[in-house]
This record gives structure tokens, sequence and C-alpha cells, in this order.
């Protein structure tokens, strides 16, 4: 399998969003309070789009690193497509406003203030950007662009590896604290589930994060721990 060649930057993911057709284009900044059927909204763009997106970090990843075992590739993969890298991108090609002008004049449901102030819902269109731009276009034109898009994105989970709950735990532990975690809720249909996790020390909340798999939310509580506790992420 060869190596996804893109060009630098996020423009070449922005210009295939804006070489989609109208009907879709608008489909992927349609949040599910603003339409009469759930399905008239981007959630399901999102989850085809997380998919196409961690087949093409994954193909770009694995001849790079031909010594690499899966847990490394598995790690550097999951930190460089999380919600947060997807957030950024969002930001990177403009999403939050063209959400903002997306946003229905009569005012039903959310409002585009709350909606592009939520990095989950930034990650989502991302994602759904990703997504329509395979239904649209194929996967040999997405692949290289999405790569390129989140090429920032995953030289710095190779550069700067993260794992949130190792550096909770550690951080406690000398105080003699010890970090458990807890799933308090998950929703979402069952194609996009979400989880919500609590970190607890001393029999108290210090941390609580949001995720798609369990894995995920816990890493989030146990950084919004450490936010808390004063260390930057």
């Amino acid at each position: 399998m060869s190596t996804v060649h893109a060009p630098a930057g996020p423009a070449a993911l922005g210009e295939l969003l804006d070489e989609l057709p109208a009907e879709l284009r608008l489909l992927v900044f349609t949040h599910a309070s603003w339409a009469e059927q759930r399905h008239d909204s981007y959630e399901r763009l999102a989850f085809l789009g997380d998919s196409v997106l961690g087949l093409a970090v994954s193909t770009h990843l694995y001849p790079r690193f031909a010594d690499a075992g899966a847990g490394k590739l598995t790690k550097v993969r999951a930190q460089a497509v999380a919600g947060p890298a997807c957030a950024r991108v969002a930001a990177q090609l403009g999403l939050p406003e063209r959400l903002a002008a997306a946003a229905p004049s009569r005012g039903t449901g959310k409002s585009s203030d709350t909606l592009t102030g939520s990095e989950r819902v930034l990650a989502s269109i991302c994602e759904a950007v990703i997504g329509a731009a395979y239904v649209a276009h194929g996967y040999e034109r997405v692949a290289p662009a999405v790569v390129a898009a989140f090429a920032e994105e995953i030289e710095e989970a190779l550069s700067h590896p993260v794992d949130h709950k190792s550096d909770l735990q550690e951080l406690l532990a000398r105080t003699g604290a010890i970090v458990t975690y807890r799933i308090d809720a998950e929703d979402g249909p069952p194609h996009d589930r979400r989880f919500v996790a609590v970190a607890v020390a001393r029999a108290e909340e210090v941390g609580r994060g949001e995720g798609r798999s369990k894995k995920n939310a816990e890493q989030e509580a146990a950084r919004h721990a450490l936010e808390r506790l004063g260390v930057p992420s």
C-alpha cells in the first residue's frame, strides 16, 4: 500500500467543500435541532467522515513507520483525529462562520453562538465535510486532502504524544491520591454514540469529558482535570 501524498495545508479540503453540490453542502451545515428529521442533519455524514478520516490517516502512517507496532500507530492516529484536532481543523477551514451563516432565520433549535462554541459540534462538522467530500468526489481525491488538512495534528501526535490519564495519575500520586473513572452517560444513535466520563479522586469529581468511546471520554475527563489543577494541555 502506498503513502497518500498531499499538498500542504487545509486548502485542498476547503476546495472539495466548495465543490460540493448545493444540497449536500447544506446538509453539512444543518444541525439536528434545525432539521425536521434527524437524518436531515450532518450526523450521518459525520459518521461516514469519521471512518474516512481514520482510514486516510492510517494509510498515511502505515508505510511511513514500517517498524512501529499496531499499538503506537493506534495511539498516534487516535490523537491526530480526536475531537480537539478535528475542531482545530474546522476552525482553519472557517467552518464556524459557515455554520453561523447557515443558521435558520426563524430561530428554532439551538443558537449558532452555542453551536460554534462547542468543540464537539465543530469536530462533527469537520467529519461531515470529509464524509460529504467522500460521497461527492470519492476516496482518491479526499484522502490526500484529509492528510494535508491534518498534517499538523499528525506531526504533533508524533512529536508530543499525549496520555492525559497517565499524567493525571502521576500528578495525583504525589499526594497519595488515586484517580478512577466512571461513565456517567451515553447518548446518540448507535452509529454516533457519545460517552461522558467522570474522573474521581478522593470521592470527588475532578474532571468530566466526552468522547465517541469510553477510552476517549476518559482521556478528555483527565485533560479537563489537569486543566482544573493548573496543568496546561
